[in-house]
């Protein structure tokens, strides 16, 4: 007799074999796919949502084959399922996770990776068969796509499941996805696609943008887990400062995050750059010798051994602790870690969510955060956070519009995959959210530049990328195909080299322009070691082991993460609350001493309130303004206000700005009031005024090198003839002045100058805070000395001067006597 077992209950015995039940929006989830729809899945970090868009597959082939007895694992089904995780680090993970019902099934599925990290010898094979199920990177899949070979197997896939489309929504990574899912569902019809997210705002938004403008069947939109238990915890300093400053990224709360650590099995330390994971990682083993061999430390810079390495110490809970950063943010498994600490302020809601989610991962379990402030003002961050989770006020993901650079890239891509004919390629394009709106002018620039490098670079051979054979466009040169499969992808970082041991491993890569500064010998802390430069050849620096102390430590791009505006309005609210005497929570009545002080010697605002302290200082006259609007829009607003004041009144400026707020600081005593009243704060000709007040043709300069990049119209080269980072930038700046000056109505010009407004200077958000601020009361103070709100920008304004001194040097010294200032019955 056959070997027949209900699917459903071959699935409820699988769940109790691991002491779960499911879900009932798991089982909604499995309906939905075996009804042919497809869906997006959004719960809570941990909360099983890996299995509820998992199973669905796994029930549909049960279905179809429920005699076990002609199963068979040395002829495993042909592609079924595309599995695409946001980053590299997550396919091995990833891979475990999904393998684990497989087993327990005894399915004949073959399961495999293809991303950045697999062996060449796996590629190769899997360019002739796919394996049943293929865990892929948004890159990887593109590069697949340029194989018509892979066409017909590609056609068979049943479903395509995205991981973590919140990370993915809103960057440009997330566009070359939206193309590639028209391509899958042009080669496969009736193509299931779902996703997985957590801690989203804009749920519509996200499952349009993942469907498309003309999904194929019913969509459905499951939520699972809204809240998941949650045990926030803040490390109190035992001695507050009153005048906290940034910039000492906190390692003086080293000692009791140790004592914390011991408390526990296994935790994970978040912080938000690469170059702080290094700096605690050494801290902290500072602090417990004992513990070398016991914490690791974990970011994407790390050769993919090392990760590996640290990934499983993890998993088999021989890892203390790994100090990381986003890298270990998304979808990993770890159920051993009992604990997560947040080094400073995630600047976000949603963020905080996503990284508590890393401890308790599993459903029903408590997750367990500590954060760790690196100054007292991250404390009312902290707590504004809390409220934002609380009423459900996580941060959105825009969506971004058409942009043609990675239109571009994936034309090239269609065209090295078979070809395709004008129409019904710009008829598939535009099934894409991000293109549904496409003009036919726009998409006939977009071929004319990749056919023939646009109007102003047509008789540059190079340039002729993609030609047009009785009606297709398709690419012929094996040199062109080469240098597109090399370079896809939409992430343009600085160039990177490899860090490698004179005599061993890799330990991974560093920004050329931190290895450029560097001299012989000089030691720097990297992978949790220090090491001393040895020499730079072939595009790698040659370190060896050192003794000692660092000398610096690699700085990496991309550090920097603004407020989020839902955070900045919950920010808002709190001090509203603080200036009522109402501190709720311990972080608030923490900080009760540094309000009061603030406001004995300024003022506390009111949600409806804009504060603007002014200071005669030693050189010139400083106004000290604070919307709470988050750096990238304080950036902003200190160069417009800058600039129209200036029209009004012969003056330079310098400036510092924070999350919080900015400095402006001239020579000669403004007279703010009269500025107000001239419109200084109108919201009218924000653009305009932007690209007057600040270096905007820089910025776009610096914003079209990645979009050349993207576009093609720059190749970072092949394999051992990688082009240096200031080639790269001569080149994309020829190519930006030679539009500028020959063809000004280049799309990719515009493109660049489009995202310097939205991406680096949020134009929208300062559209937003102009608006508040004009409907708001301007408070207006002048007191005797720094308050304590305007103290991390006196401090950041000095960094810009040159001083024989330490910059801690000098601020403790005006911390101890703004400490006695404030100890003393004066009143200001």
């Amino acid at each position: 007799m056959p070997n027949v077992t209900s699917p459903s209950k071959t699935v409820d015995a699988f769940f109790a074999s691991i002491g779960w039940k499911p879900f009932r929006f798991q089982r909604s989830a499995w309906r939905a796919y075996l009804d042919g729809h497809s869906g997006l899945i959004h719960s809570a970090t941990g909360t099983g949502k890996t299995l509820a868009v998992w199973m669905g597959p796994i029930l549909k082939w049960l279905h179809e084959n429920p005699d076990q007895s002609k199963w068979n694992p040395k002829r495993p089904p042909a592609a079924r399922v595309l599995w695409i995780t946001p980053l590299r680090a997550l396919a091995g993970d990833t891979e475990n996770s999904l393998r684990a019902p497989l087993d327990h099934l005894g399915l004949p599925w073959r399961l495999e990776s293809r991303t950045g990290d697999s062996k060449a010898s796996a590629k190769a094979r899997q360019l002739k068969r796919l394996p049943t199920v293929l865990i892929t990177t948004p890159e990887s899949l593109s590069l697949m796509l340029t194989h018509e070979r892979l066409h017909e197997q590609l056609g068979g896939i049943e479903s395509v499941i995205v991981d973590e489309w919140h990370e993915l929504m809103g960057t440009k990574r997330g566009i070359q996805t939206e193309l590639a899912l028209t391509r899958l569902r042009k080669l496969s019809p009736q193509l299931r696609t779902w996703g997985v997210s957590a801690t989203l705002g804009n749920l519509d938004e996200a499952r349009q943008s993942l469907m498309g403008s003309h999904p194929v069947g019913e969509v459905r939109l499951i939520e699972g887990v809204k809240k998941k238990r949650l045990k926030l915890q803040s490390v109190i300093p035992e001695k507050m400062d009153r005048f906290p400053w940034t910039g000492h990224i906190g390692t003086k709360m080293v000692p009791q995050v140790a004592e914390l650590l011991d408390s526990v099995t296994s935790a994970l330390v978040f912080t938000n750059t690469r170059s702080q994971t290094e700096i605690w990682y050494q801290q902290l083993l500072k602090q417990r010798p004992q513990w070398a061999g016991k914490i690791a430390l974990h970011h994407g810079s790390l050769d993919t051994s090392v990760r590996r390495w640290v990934e499983n110490g993890l998993r088999d809970g021989s890892l203390r602790a790994v100090v990381c950063t986003s890298s270990l943010d998304l979808g990993v498994d770890f159920t051993a870690v009992d604990l997560v600490m947040q080094i400073g302020s995630p600047k976000g809601a949603a963020r905080l969510l996503q990284r508590a989610g890393r401890s308790g991962h599993q459903p029903g379990a408590e997750s367990r955060m500590a954060f760790v402030p690196t100054n007292a003002i991250e404390l009312i961050e902290l707590a504004a956070a809390q409220d934002a989770i609380q009423k459900g006020h996580l941060e959105a993901r825009p969506t971004l519009d058409k942009p043609l650079d990675v239109l571009a890239q994936h034309v090239v891509t269609i065209a090295i995959g078979g070809g395709f004919r004008w129409q019904e390629l710009l008829d598939e394009v535009r099934t894409a959210w991000a293109y549904r709106s496409l003009s036919d002018s726009e998409w006939q620039w977009v071929l004319d530049f990749v056919v023939h490098g646009g109007s102003s670079l047509t008789a540059y051979p190079d340039f002729h990328r993609v030609e047009l054979i009785d009606d297709v466009y398709q690419v012929t040169q094996r040199r062109t195909m080469t240098a597109h499969r090399m370079n896809i992808g939409t992430i343009m970082s600085d160039a990177s080299m490899r860090v490698k041991y004179l005599k061993g491993g890799t330990l991974g890569t560093a920004e050329e322009s931190f290895i450029s500064k560097l001299n012989p010998d000089d030691k720097f802390l990297f992978a949790g070691r220090l090491v001393s430069l040895v020499l730079v050849k072939d595009n790698i620096a040659y370190v060896r082991k050192a003794k000692g102390s660092p000398d610096s430590v690699p700085r990496w791009m991309g550090g920097r993460m603004p407020l989020s505006s839902e955070l900045s309005a919950e920010l808002r609210l709190k001090l509203e609350q603080a200036s009522e005497g109402k501190l709720v929570g311990r972080e608030m009545k923490s900080l009760s001493e540094l309000f009061e002080i603030q406001r004995r010697w300024s003022a506390l605002p009111r949600s409806d309130e804009v504060l603007i302290e002014r200071i005669k200082a030693r050189g010139g006259y400083q106004m000290f303004i604070f919307p709470f609007e988050g750096r990238l829009v304080h950036e902003g607003l200190a160069a417009l206000l800058a600039f129209r004041i200036s029209r009004l009144h012969k003056t330079t400026f310098t400036m510092a700005c924070n999350d919080h707020g900015f400095v402006l600081q001239s020579p000669i005593q403004i007279d703010i009031r009269d500025a107000i009243a001239k419109g200084v704060f109108e919201p009218d000709n924000l653009e305009p005024d932007i690209f007057s007040s600040m270096n905007a043709t820089e910025m776009a300069k610096r914003q079209f090198r990645q979009i050349a990049r993207v576009a093609g119209l720059i190749q970072p080269g092949f394999p051992g003839q990688r082009k240096s980072s200031s080639h790269l930038q001569a080149s994309s700046n020829l190519f930006f002045d030679v539009f500028c000056q020959y063809d000004p109505g280049n799309l990719l010009l515009e493109q660049s100058r489009r995202e310097v407004m939205e991406l680096q200077l949020e134009k929208s958000r300062m559209q937003d805070a102009l608006q508040r601020i004009q409907q708001s009361t301007i408070i207006i103070t002048e007191p005797k000395k720094v308050t304590p709100l305007s103290f991390p920008l006196l401090v950041d304004k000095l960094r810009e001067r040159v001083s024989s001194e330490t910059l801690a040097d000098r601020v403790r010294r005006m911390q101890e006597q703004l400490e006695k200032a404030a100890d003393s019955p004066a009143r200001f």
